[in-house]
């Protein structure tokens, strides 16, 4: 009987991961989301009205958004930011 008990905690713990994992995987796609509605702001302050609006709205679609960001981790920006005004040195 000592012998099944550790067996036993291992398949406990063993599906007990799974299902957190499973409930992590689920919940990934609306974290995304969030988090690209959050960052609506920060979008429109560094890239303008129109292109920080089309940016974020791409972000926030689950698998789409996604891949753009992956896509632009190889490549930059789809969507360049707005030109800075010339500064004085």
């Amino acid at each position: 009987m000592a012998n099944e008990n550790p067996n036993l905690k291992r398949k406990i713990v063993h599906a007990g991961g799974w299902t957190l994992a499973r409930r992590v995987a689920k919940s990934i796609p609306y974290v995304g989301t969030a988090m690209a509605i959050g960052l609506v702001g920060y979008d429109i302050k560094r890239k303008g009205v129109v292109k920080g609006v089309l940016n974020a709205g791409i972000d926030a679609i689950p698998f789409v958004g996604a891949g753009k960001n992956i896509v632009e981790f190889f490549t930059g920006d789809l969507l360049p930011d707005k030109d800075l005004p010339n500064q004085k040195t």
